[in-house]
């Protein structure tokens, strides 16, 4: 069933009758040439990239709940590229790119809207940090225009300009940047992959591999044991403790991130708004509710719900830079599970067990990664070779010294 504006208006005329499940429920088979643990954003990309790039179509993508039940669903649907260092630079910009033709590659709506994003600064270090970050963009093609305060004042005149702590002198902008709907994007890659003869189970959860000679076998589920020559794990916020199931250790502790939305309000914001600072960042749905977030907790947690201090310390960064956000009123808040990394970025690469891959150490970008993970992830699966804007997502890059700071914090991942 392909997707088309005729499509949706023959429907109307009957009554939209015809439309079937956008992903068949099938039950497990016995073995399978890779399997995918995790059916979040990653893992249903990898699988649809897989088949689409690589042709291969014996796939399985285990989710332990219902498809796009974890960090694919709790995040602020921001897209960009507007990163710094070379390590993640290119990648972010492959992503970006994969955005702009993901809704065509998979013929689904996943509402990608390229309505910008505009960091601010309010010192002039932070301009001149912001013009080197600018000039890297502009390296890869991402584009960054550096405004000045009149400029930043002609889009959004009712930013609190003259505060006296934290006055905004301007902002970096990449009009590429935006936002995509988070659960359209799950369906539409889960529909795609399914239309290629991947198995999406659902209700499946991995409780152990199957390890012989050092090599992987399978895993184990709680709908029995299923059979693959390759294992990829994409868990996002729970990496470590299903490669611990592996005996493996990884360098990343897991935390919460929370996110808010506020009653629906007439349009305001037109893009993405950053609060240079404090760590706050806001746009508005199409629904008209302000969708924001800030810093995660700063513990170790596996809850999917957050704590009043961070709450406390986002809403207080909102009114520092817009008062007016203190009349709407919060309707709720969610949180995901953000696998932190010691260095702030992520893993893609093979694991010491042979035929067992890893995608985990996302923290704060594992959104807008989405489309380049699961692409560089296939290529890995299929090749054993690190796709070229991957190569320094290595697992052992903290022994060897090969760190990607991009927020230059060191080894402590509450704070990247």
């Amino acid at each position: 069933m392909k997707f088309s504006g005729f499509r949706v208006f023959a429907e109307a005329l009957r009554g939209h009758k015809g439309w079937k499940p956008l992903w068949r429920d099938p039950a497990p088979q016995s073995e399978y040439d890779v399997i995918i643990v995790g059916g979040g954003g990653h893992g249903l990309a990898t699988a649809f990239y897989l088949a689409e790039v690589h042709g291969i179509r014996k796939v399985a993508v285990l989710e332990k709940g219902w498809l796009g039940s974890g960090n694919i669903g709790r995040n602020t649907t921001i897209i960009r590229s507007n990163y710094l260092l070379p390590g993640n630079q290119p990648f972010y910009e492959f992503s970006m790119k994969l955005w702009e033709g993901l809704e065509q590659a998979i013929n689904f709506n996943a509402m990608v809207s390229q309505r910008g994003i505009l960091n601010l600064y309010h010192s002039d270090g932070q301009r001149d940090a912001y013009r080197r970050r600018g000039n890297a963009m502009h390296l890869t093609g991402a584009g960054a225009e550096l405004l000045d305060q009149d400029a930043v004042r002609r889009m959004y005149p009712w930013l609190n300009f003259e505060n006296a702590r934290f006055p905004i002198k301007g902002g970096l902008l990449q009009r590429r940047a935006g936002t995509a709907r988070h659960d359209g994007v799950a369906w539409g890659y889960a529909r795609a992959a399914d239309l290629r003869g991947v198995d999406i189970i659902q209700n499946c959860e991995v409780t152990g591999f199957r390890i012989e000679n050092g090599r992987v076998q399978g895993v184990e589920t709680n709908r029995g044991t299923i059979g693959a020559k390759k294992v990829g794990v994409a868990v996002a916020g729970s990496s470590s403790r299903v490669m611990a199931q592996a005996g493996l250790r990884l360098p990343i502790e897991s935390h919460v991130l929370q996110a808010f939305v506020t009653e629906g309000l007439k349009p305001a914001i037109d893009g993405v708004i950053t609060f240079g600072a404090g760590h706050f960042y806001v746009s508005q749905s199409d629904k008209g509710g302000l969708v924001f977030g800030g810093d995660i907790d700063g513990y170790n947690s596996y809850a999917q719900r957050g704590n009043l201090p961070v709450v406390e310390d986002v809403l207080e960064g909102g009114m520092a830079l817009m008062p007016r956000i203190g009349r709407a009123r919060l309707l709720r808040s969610w949180a995901g599970l953000m696998d932190m990394s010691m260095d702030g970025s992520p893993i893609i690469d093979r694991t010491p067990v042979d035929g067992l891959y890893l995608n985990a150490g996302w923290c704060y970008g594992g959104f807008k990664a989405t489309p380049a993970s699961g692409y560089a992830f296939a290529h890995l699966l299929a090749t054993d070779t690190p796709h070229e804007t991957a190569t320094a997502y290595r697992l052992d890059r903290f022994a060897r010294g090969y760190v990607i700071d991009e927020k230059g914090v060191g080894a402590q991942p509450n704070l990247h």
